[in-house]
């Protein structure tokens, strides 16, 4: 196997580079600044609706004779009308099915109580109220995302669900209709992530609590500008897909979803594990085939990504999943055989896809789990969007029998003079029957 020949880059299981990338571009942080600086010159609490009218109007995101920045609910509406029947039923079932996952999702967790000495103590869940969602705009639409994120938000309970695009297509407009957002703003970038963190005055934009959903290097340079003031997902770097796979696999299918991930973005990376080197071969071979069958721009789009993606030879499956695991992939499809016991061995990703069958791309368009994934290895400490990210588990407790509580009184005294905090014993000691406070003698 040459790699001189292949269009996956031939790598050994030792080369494989595991470095985790800042997914913060530095000069797209510097311009998401001085974005959200001209939006607020003088530190203002809200984004000026003359402001943001002016970046979009220089950026792009709307027409220049535009002076509204809102997609009416009737825009919406009439977009979905006016889809055939085939692409409303898909629409449709996309929805139905992310809905369904998400609810069960929010169903899952529940407010508990537990007895502790002299009361009770438990958490309660309840949603945040404003959500920002972010769906792309750009070369590729993605109603998938408005989906995603605004379908996920309602289902965790949020009453308000605020949703930027910038120069919505039909279909994103459609999506936005059915999945009920509030209110649509079409900006994007740094701008779109400004509007939604801190509200626009005069305007249905109110500051959101959480603001999430992919974009391109402005937006995630933004959404850490505002990561503290509201709460984010993720920062996500480029997409990505690694594909476990042996000599059962079927090539053409391999190559098919190499590529699917490669069209994605110049700097996606597919990768490639397997333990069998005429199967590397093959899935190279229709790799190469295939992409040539592409149109534009998808094809350069994806043979750039093929740049930096590769294929290893492993030893053995135990060494696939070992490497899958320090890459910790964004998606990680597994193609062996018994994928099921081979899947449950694998620790880090951010959504798995197990067996043939299980496409990315159905993933991606509302198998029911959510497509918003953690990327650049941080899969291994994290998970993808879903309701959680819009719900708050906040704790309580309650005190009824001063005496049986005493137990615990006595502990926090002793732990809190450990700890050289005077105060607290003092506290403490205000609720003992035993002890007298410092403070009264």
């Amino acid at each position: 196997m040459s790699s001189s020949k292949m269009m996956l880059n031939n790598v050994s299981p030792a080369d494989v580079s595991l470095e985790i990338k800042d997914p913060v571009d530095p000069t797209a942080l510097e311009q998401a600044k001085g974005i959200m600086n001209d939006l607020r010159p003088t530190n203002e609490p809200t984004v000026r609706p003359d402001l943001l009218l002016d970046v979009a109007h220089r950026l792009g995101d709307v027409p220049p004779e535009s002076s509204t920045l809102i997609i009416t609910k009737d825009e919406c509406q009439l977009a979905y009308e006016s889809l055939d029947e085939q692409q409303r039923t898909a629409l449709d079932n996309i929805h139905r099915r992310v809905k369904l996952f998400a609810e069960a999702q929010r169903q899952s967790v529940h407010d508990m109580e537990i007895d502790i000495p002299g009361g009770k103590a438990g958490h309660t869940v309840s949603p945040c109220r404003a959500a920002g969602c972010y769906a792309p705009g750009g070369r590729y639409p993605l109603p998938s995302s408005v989906i995603m994120t605004a379908v996920t938000a309602r289902a965790a309970g949020c009453t308000k669900v605020i949703l930027a695009s910038p120069r919505p297509a039909q279909i994103t407009k459609a999506a936005a209709y059915i999945a009920g957002a509030d209110v649509f703003v079409g900006v994007g970038g740094a701008q779109a992530i400004a509007a939604m963190a801190y509200g626009v005055a005069d305007t249905d934009i109110e500051p959101c609590d959480v603001i999430v959903g992919p974009g391109n290097k402005w937006v995630t340079a933004a959404k850490s500008i505002v990561n503290g003031h509201c709460g984010i997902d993720m920062l996500a770097g480029p997409s990505e897909v690694l594909v476990i796979c042996d000599h059962t696999a079927k090539p053409d299918v391999v190559a098919a979803d190499l590529i699917a991930q490669a069209e994605h973005d110049v700097v996606a990376r597919a990768i490639l594990l397997c333990t069998d080197h005429s199967t590397i071969q093959k899935i190279d071979d229709h790799v190469q085939h295939q992409i040539q069958a592409l149109p534009e721009p998808n094809q350069s789009t994806a043979k750039e990504a093929l740049q930096q993606s590769f294929a290893v030879l492993c030893e053995s499956l135990e060494e696939c999943i070992a490497i899958s695991d320090k890459i910790a992939p964004e998606h990680l499809e597994i193609q062996t055989n018994d994928s099921w016991a081979i899947a449950q061995r694998c620790s880090n990703y951010g959504g798995l896809f197990v067996g043939e069958h299980a496409a990315e791309v159905l993933g991606d368009y509302g198998a029911g789990p959510n497509h918003t994934l953690p990327t650049g290895g941080t899969g291994k400490y994290t998970g993808g969007l879903s309701v959680f990210n819009f719900l708050r588990i906040r704790t309580w407790m309650r005190i009824d029998s001063k005496e049986d509580a005493q137990s615990m009184v006595d502990d926090s005294i002793v732990m809190a003079r450990l700890e050289g905090l005077e105060g607290h014993a003092r506290a403490a000691e205000a609720r003992s029957l035993t002890h007298t406070p410092a403070y009264q003698k």
